[in-house]
């Protein structure tokens, strides 16, 4: 009777299961270290803090997409359009005045091209990407001031937190190890419809978890639903991202936070899912209730 050989293991999963576990290892060590000051800021730490912790993150997002664009040789107006940015997203701590900023922003952006040198050709595109900057990240960012201000408020960013990260994860996870099925492969080859679909299921127990945890004035079947929308909403957030980076040739906004690339890149479904959340809480159920 001959030896029976032993059946050699695909290598070239046995690579791709050892990249997932060391990225989410990184993934897991990075939060670990932030979580605890995140989470000492939206719960104990006076608004004030608050606001100028969603003022930084956002500011070092917009500074990641300004940059992405300008070594893809885009020009862009980045000092203004920073300290505009800035202004939006704190504008939102009077939420009657932050159309009003981001109008501003519009109009100083928009006839920044005025005032070129004479002789100078008009370049629009500086002053449509610094806009875009500013829609895109300060502006959507910004509707987690009035979140946290709102009845309850605490409550409903730790579950914006929750859902979007812990979403976040599960469909890396299932999508690395289970998925076979590409979601968008042009814009990003590495989601699957099975991490998608993971996505929305963890989202929707993830909010149930945090209704039984910290928030008991949330409806369960309002919790399921709530987080089955995010799951859903949170891709799309991240999709668009990744369409803007395929765009200009990036793989990641920046190195920022070991495991998840930049600030841009960990905040990307936030930046999706914040104002939805904002918009049913302020009017699915109403601030003065």
């Amino acid at each position: 009777m001959g030896r029976v050989q032993p059946v050699p293991l695909d290598t070239g999963a046995r690579r791709a299961s050892t990249s997932t576990a060391l990225e989410l290892a990184r993934r897991v060590g990075s939060t670990a270290v932030a979580l605890p000051a995140l989470l000492a800021v939206v719960v104990w730490a006076p608004a004030w803090a608050f606001v100028g912790l969603v003022v930084a993150v956002a500011a070092r997002a917009q500074w990641e997409l300004l940059r992405m664009f300008e070594r893809a040789g885009h020009p862009t107006l980045t000092r203004p359009g920073l300290v505009l940015g800035a202004a939006v997203t704190a504008s939102f701590v009077q939420p009657a005045l932050a159309a009003a900023g981001l109008t501003l922003a519009a109009l100083v952006l928009l006839a920044a091209p005025l005032g070129r040198p004479a002789g100078a050709p008009v370049a629009w595109q500086p002053s449509a990407i610094t806009l875009l900057s500013v829609c895109y990240v300060c502006w959507l960012l910004g509707h987690a001031v009035p979140l946290h201000a709102a009845p309850a408020g605490v409550e409903w960013i730790l579950l914006l937190l929750l859902v979007t990260w812990t979403g976040d994860t599960a469909a890396y996870v299932v999508g690395s190890t289970l998925g076979r099925r590409r979601l968008a492969p042009v814009l990003s080859p590495r989601k699957t419809v099975e991490g998608a679909a993971a996505q929305v299921v963890v989202s929707a127990l993830a909010a149930l978890g945090g209704r039984a945890w910290f928030h008991p004035g949330l409806g369960a079947g309002e919790a399921v639903a709530l987080g089955a929308v995010l799951g859903l909403v949170g891709q799309a957030g991240d999709l668009a991202e990744s369409a803007l980076k395929r765009s200009l040739g990036a793989k990641d906004a920046g190195g920022l936070l070991p495991g998840h690339g930049g600030m841009l890149d960990r905040i990307d479904s936030l930046l999706f899912n914040t104002p939805v959340l904002f918009g049913y809480v302020a009017w699915g159920r109403g601030l003065g209730s």
